[in-house]
């Protein structure tokens, strides 16, 4: 007997904890718009923003469409591969478990969403920044159903979180000149609207759990394809532009604003505004031949808002900076993964180090 209960206390010593608790990985949760979605429009039947279809995914895993809105990766899905986090399913992915969330995380990002619920409203079907939290909201009821609250509200402290909106709230809302809000603010009143609403929502993330956070900031938007076709001469729209710095700057202040007010948060912005300028106006400096119109076109046809099935390629995806007339390629996404890890000194989650993936700020060249 005094053998057994040795044994007993031996076996309740060693494995205790996987008894009284649950073991959970670091992973992502991912909110964002078509610059991040990784399947969810495809299951939103009536969505016209929608990326499955061919050529879409030609150059990831099977190259079949996998509802990213690229021929390969998204950003977030380069910076996770680099960091070592699991690259999180869609959210509204019906083979998704209470499993799957726990070693994967889930991602929430859809095309043609944006910060403001009204953004995007002509694609009919598009989860908005705030229906998004709503739904990592039920995600947290299910999660806490599977191992506990405790044990819950540490796997969502220890995550990673990515928030990848704005875009839309410019180009599919205020300068369409469709909506209210194109007449009812003017650019600064329209910002600082964007921005009170963004402030309310990481508020919300926080509250939930959200400790390590990055917001991404806007690309120059007034150089993408279907931009440059409004010009008489194909340029840039330097007014587009100017808003994409403007979203910027003001996102910087604001996440250095609630670093500092919300406890135990680790809030950063991330902006690649410089180098993606850099890498449209000087293509040939990054190995790209072409910065100006999509490898994916209709002939002679522009623009075409998607890429088809009937569409035709460029010889060489990796040259060209834009896949489609709104998104980049996957050469040029890991263009700007890279200059993100740079720019913030992302650590691998596994790395010997206390230091967060989020962790602080590094402009070391390594």
């Amino acid at each position: 007997m005094k053998l057994t209960a040795h044994l007993m206390i031996l076996i309740v010593t060693l494995f205790g904890s996987a008894i009284d608790g649950y073991h959970c990985k670091v992973v992502q949760f991912i909110f964002g718009d078509s610059l991040s979605d990784a399947g969810n429009n495809k299951y939103l039947s009536r969505s016209l923003a929608n990326a499955n279809l061919p050529w879409y995914g030609i150059d990831f895993g099977n190259g079949l469409p996998n509802g990213r809105f690229t021929n390969g990766r998204t950003v977030a899905d380069i910076i996770g591969d680099k960091t070592g986090l699991p690259r999180p399913p869609a959210f509204l992915d019906p083979s998704l478990t209470e499993d799957t969330i726990l070693e994967n995380g889930v991602n929430y990002a859809s095309g043609g969403g944006g910060i403001l619920n009204e953004t995007g409203g002509y694609f009919i079907q598009r989860l908005s920044l705030y229906r998004q939290i709503e739904l990592f909201q039920g995600t947290q009821e299910l999660i806490k159903s599977k191992i506990g609250n405790q044990e819950a509200e540490k796997f969502f402290q220890e995550a990673r979180y990515v928030v990848a909106l704005g875009s839309n709230d410019f180009i599919n809302n205020y300068l369409t000149g469709v909506y209210s809000d194109s007449w009812n603010y003017n650019d600064k009143s329209f910002l600082d609207y964007l921005m009170e609403t963004l402030e309310a929502q990481l508020k919300i993330l926080h509250k939930l759990g959200a400790r390590q956070l990055m917001v991404f900031g806007l690309g120059p938007m007034g150089c993408i394809p279907l931009q440059r076709v409004l010009s008489t001469d194909g340029s840039c729209q330097q007014r587009t532009n100017k808003l994409a710095i403007s979203f910027n700057q003001a996102g910087s202040k604001l996440l250095d604003n609630l670093s500092t007010q919300l406890a135990k948060a680790s809030f950063k912005f991330g902006d690649a505004y410089e180098v993606v300028n850099d890498v449209i106006t000087n293509p040939q400096k990054y190995g790209f031949n072409n910065s100006d119109s999509p490898c994916c076109s209709f002939g002679r046809i522009r623009p075409a808002l998607t890429c088809l099935p009937a569409s035709s390629l460029c010889k060489d995806r990796s040259k060209y900076v834009f896949w489609d007339e709104y998104h980049p390629s996957d050469s040029a996404n890991e263009l700007i993964a890279n200059e993100l890890i740079k720019k913030f000194g992302f650590l691998r989650v596994d790395a010997p180090s206390p230091a967060p993936a989020f962790g602080p700020s590094s402009e070391t060249d390594e």
